[in-house]
């Protein structure tokens, strides 16, 4: 009687998560792919629906070739029945099954009511990253939005956010932003670090030759568009009763403050705006996994410290699409050579731990240059407000460390509420940790996203799969 292939849960079906789930199911790994979204991508693949009728939704990608690929070998695995993807799947927790195994709960469907579990020998955590997002005077008003959100407007249905944009922040996500809705018709100003930066970084340049032509490719495309940059600028305020009518910008020195005199008033009805991302690590904080920094740690096989857990793509370090690819592919291999009871050998996986590296070394340069100002909270007022969820403004955050004496966030969090509100302060801590001068650490959260008390309560039978 023939064994029952080992089997594997990759969470997040975004690039990372695609080439690990391939890369398993192609040496003797059973694989599920569970990802929240109604079809695999996650962001970077993000399409439109097939109901728009787009007639090229190719020219909202750069790199679609490689997404007809792994679309096709996803589909040719599925058809072989070595990987089952199961979409609309919203994962809130993993935990392990005795000395071997796991369960991944999960909550099906756009109510997220109805509970589904699977049970894997091992899980690899593909789970993506998220927009940081710092505060400013007006940023709650209607017609702003983060850059990545503009983005998925435009990708995903071709719909733009106004007629003239503001692009603005840092971090290299805003010349594609930029670029698309140029393209789309609308009228763009772009303000951001300076790029001329990264030619002091020559190494690092030359080990990614590709993203040095593609930024090359972005700029040309600006100015063809007639797009303004302004670099070292910053949006100081957005202005408007109802919804945005203008933002004002300013230069900025090179120790990152406003140089007086430079501010200016741009009309506009849209604002996108964003400064970098964020790994997504709830799921390797609730198992325990070893966290640097803010990334999920890993080793060169991309297992993390805790047995049977395996971490590939922006949660170990944001790096883009490249390097997703890479670790997901290595990450891939490690999982069914361990689990088939073969011994791991890097050369299998040679070519990409090289792309791993150069991609990593390229990323790092890019974050000493893509940072946001330095001195970003000197423009932050006491009245803007800084947890929307909570409605906590900047003063109740500053009074918290100056007058009661809170020495990190989460003491913040108990004295003002910043960070008790439905994200859980995914969204307001690094503006509270950068407005009090603490340090952002990881909150170790038992569960990734809210959950019905019915389901916690083991309320029916939940589906396992």
């Amino acid at each position: 009687m023939a064994t029952e292939r080992p089997h594997l849960a990759v969470i997040g079906a975004g690039p990372a998560g695609l080439a690990a789930s391939l890369a398993a199911a192609a040496h003797g790994v059973r694989v599920t792919l569970i990802d929240s979204a109604a079809g695999a991508g996650g962001q970077f693949y993000r399409r439109p629906p097939a109901g728009l009728g787009a007639r090229r939704p190719e020219a909202l990608h750069h790199q679609w070739r490689t997404w007809r690929r792994l679309e096709d070998a996803l589909a040719a695995r599925v058809e072989a029945g070595t990987v089952r993807h199961l979409a609309d799947h919203h994962v809130w927790c993993v935990v392990p099954a005795g000395p071997f195994g796991f369960v991944v709960h999960s909550l099906l469907g756009p109510l997220q009511e109805e509970p589904v579990t699977v049970r894997a020998d091992a899980v690899l955590l593909a789970t993506g990253g998220y927009e940081k997002v710092l505060p400013f005077p007006g940023w709650t008003l209607p017609g702003v939005v983060t850059a990545g959100g503009a983005q998925a407007m435009l990708k995903g249905g071709l719909v733009v956010p106004g007629r003239r944009a503001v692009v603005a922040g840092t971090g290299p996500l805003l010349l594609p932003v930029a670029t698309g809705l140029a393209a789309a018709g609308v009228e763009v100003l772009v303000e951001s670090a300076d790029p001329k930066a990264l030619l002091r970084r020559p190494l690092a340049l030359a080990a990614q030759p590709g993203k040095v032509a593609e930024g090359v490719r972005y700029g040309a495309r600006l100015l063809r568009h007639r797009v303004k940059l302004l670099p070292r600028h910053t949006v100081v305020a957005a202005h408007g009763e109802e919804r945005l009518d203008a933002v004002t910008v300013a230069a900025l020195d090179t120790h990152g403050r406003v140089r007086p005199g430079t501010e200016r008033r741009v009309p506009c009805d849209t604002l996108a705006i964003g400064h970098g991302m964020l790994p997504h690590i709830d799921l390797a904080e609730s198992l325990g996994c070893r966290i640097e920094g803010l990334n999920v740690a890993v080793d060169d096989e991309q297992r993390t410290d805790v047995p049977g857990v395996w971490a590939a793509g922006e949660t170990t370090g944001i790096g883009g699409a490249a390097l997703s690819l890479a670790e997901g592919h290595i990450a891939g291999r490690s999982v069914a050579a361990r689990l088939t009871g073969t011994r791991p050998d890097p050369r299998a996986w040679a070519r990409a731990a090289k792309s791993r590296t150069r991609a990593r070394e390229f990323f790092a340069a890019l974050d000493t240059v893509y940072a946001p100002p330095a001195h970003w909270t000197e423009q932050v007022t006491d009245d803007t407000v800084v947890c929307r969820c909570e409605e906590v403004t900047a003063g109740a955050v500053r009074n918290a460390v100056d007058e009661l004496g809170a020495g990190d966030v989460r003491t913040v969090k108990l004295l003002t509420r910043a960070g008790m509100g439905w994200c859980q302060g995914r969204m307001c801590e690094p503006a509270v940790a950068g407005l009090t001068g603490c340090e952002q650490t990881p909150a170790r959260r038992l569960l990734a996203r809210p959950v019905p008390l019915g389901v916690l309560a083991g309320a029916g039978d939940p589906e396992t799969r």
